[in-house]
């Protein structure tokens, strides 16, 4: 058996990562997913655990599929989710995911969208909440190769510092081959909007319980539309009540 490399920061994809921790884990679990021509699929990957965990998940679309992918990583300890997904000629993507950490906490969301073939839509909503010395990390890449006209593609990365000695790593990338298409993305990090917590202070709300709604808020987008949407949305506010 040929043994796979523990990697380096030198690569990319691991450039924030917690070697430590990888190495403990290292090789990674690896989960395949194909959704045959014109049919669809869903999954969410829950990490909210005590242990250091990590996974990689391939996805290949054919033409006409579609695939929801929702994402929670809230474990007590080092978290990394890697996912690399490739579309075919009209598949569709979507990409939910939260991250929320505290204390001393690493997690990583790394992602790789490929658009093979011409007039696949793919869209990724990645939501993060850091608090104490918290490191989140975002790295995702879309790819749209040659030949691939009619490719919209769409990135929205946000995260939310509790305090100012958490870090977030945000890298969302584009990377171009083909003309006639749409693509984009936005990024933002910072911390509450003042204005909206003098609002609703000014409306009989605690400054604790004004804050807790607008991270409630703010996390819940990452699972807007999602067929277990409830119950996600519950163990991410259960993890976010345990940082606040």
């Amino acid at each position: 058996m040929t043994s796979v490399a523990l990697p380096t920061r030198m690569q990319e994809a691991f450039r924030y990562a917690d070697l430590a921790a990888l190495e403990a884990l290292w090789p990674l679990p690896v989960q395949e997913i194909r959704v045959a021509a014109g049919e669809t699929g869903a999954s969410a990957v829950v990490l909210d655990g005590a242990n250091d965990a990590a996974q990689d998940i391939v996805i290949t679309l054919e033409d006409g599929a579609e695939y929801d992918l929702r994402l929670l990583n809230a474990g007590s300890a080092y978290g990394r989710i890697a996912v690399k997904v490739t579309l075919g000629k009209g598949a569709k993507f979507h990409l939910g995911a939260a991250q929320i950490a505290g204390g001393e906490q690493t997690a990583e969301i790394v992602t790789e969208v490929v658009h093979a073939q011409p007039d696949a839509v793919s869209s990724q909503v990645v939501r993060s909440v850091l608090g104490g010395k918290a490191t989140g990390t975002y790295l995702g890449r879309v790819v749209v190769a040659r030949g691939a006209i009619g490719t919209d593609g769409e990135q929205s990365i946000r995260a939310m510092l509790l305090d100012r000695t958490a870090t977030a790593n945000a890298r969302p990338e584009l990377e171009i081959y083909a003309d006639d298409v749409k693509c984009a993305h936005g990024c933002a990090v910072g911390e509450l909007d003042q204005q909206s917590l003098f609002y609703l202070a000014q409306r009989g709300l605690p400054p604790a319980e004004a804050k807790k709604l607008m991270l409630h808020a703010f996390i819940a987008e990452a699972f807007v539309g999602a067929a277990d949407e409830e119950s996600l949305t519950e163990a991410a506010l259960k993890a976010l009540d345990a940082v606040l």
